[in-house]
């Protein structure tokens, strides 16, 4: 490695073939066989979850919300997740944790959202611009505010993503190094530290792929 974050380089490769981002599209070959296996307990748990979020996500959304919009942030939320768990297995490249893969869900979305709003909901979102109560004098700053908030929602959903998943595989990284100079008492600590962090990691891929599908939905909800 030539610096610390050159461990997110993509650089697996074969025959010249890169096969970086293959852990990205695994999930999607997977899917599919679902449809043919029976139904066994992980499946149900997993179809229960879904469920549970879906209807959590409707009730964001709201009545005004077009029929099969939560399913776009379900899809985007078991995406997220399947990425971010691969990215905890040895060896395999983390897909989530560069601007290129972050950006590229929240940009696309975030464009869609402000296309249909300012199209066919123009005064209503205009109204955003200036939020309820805001007094004569302090009207053109919020607007100035508001747009400028608005027009980063992209950038922060990407770099969140992207920041959890580096700071968490960035630290265990560090505390892996260390472990071949150390002796076998502070080793077994090492060790014990890791698995730590491991179950922390892997918290935290829940929570940020809820994050990100929460606040698309949010983001949503706005324009309609």
């Amino acid at each position: 490695m030539t610096d610390l974050f050159s461990m997110f380089d993509p650089s697996s490769s074969i025959m010249n073939l890169s096969f970086n981002w293959l852990s990205t599209i695994l999930g999607m070959l997977i899917i599919p066989l679902y449809f043919w296996f029976m139904p066994s307990r992980y499946i149900i748990i997993w179809n229960k979850l879904m469920s549970g979020i879906h209807n959590e996500f409707k009730i964001i959304v709201g009545q005004n919300g077009s029929m099969g919009t939560t399913l776009i942030f379900v899809s985007l939320f078991s995406l997220i997740l399947f990425n971010n768990f691969m990215g905890l297995f040895p060896y395999i490249f983390t897909s989530t944790s560069h601007m290129v893969m972050t950006l590229s869900l929240a940009l696309p979305l975030w464009l869609s959202f402000m296309i249909f709003g300012w199209i066919n909901n123009t005064m209503h979102m205009f109204a955003h611009l200036v939020p309820q109560g805001t007094p004569m004098v302090l009207m053109p700053f919020m607007v100035c505010i508001e747009t400028i908030s608005n027009i980063i929602r992209p950038g922060t959903l990407a770099v969140r993503l992207a920041a959890n998943m580096i700071a968490g595989h960035m630290l265990m990284h560090l505390l892996g190094d260390i472990g071949p100079s150390v002796n076998s008492s502070i080793l077994s600590i090492l060790i014990i530290i890791q698995l730590a962090l491991l179950m922390l990691e892997s918290m935290v891929s829940i929570i940020q792929s809820y994050v990100f599908a929460v606040l698309c939905t949010l983001y949503s909800s706005e324009v309609n």
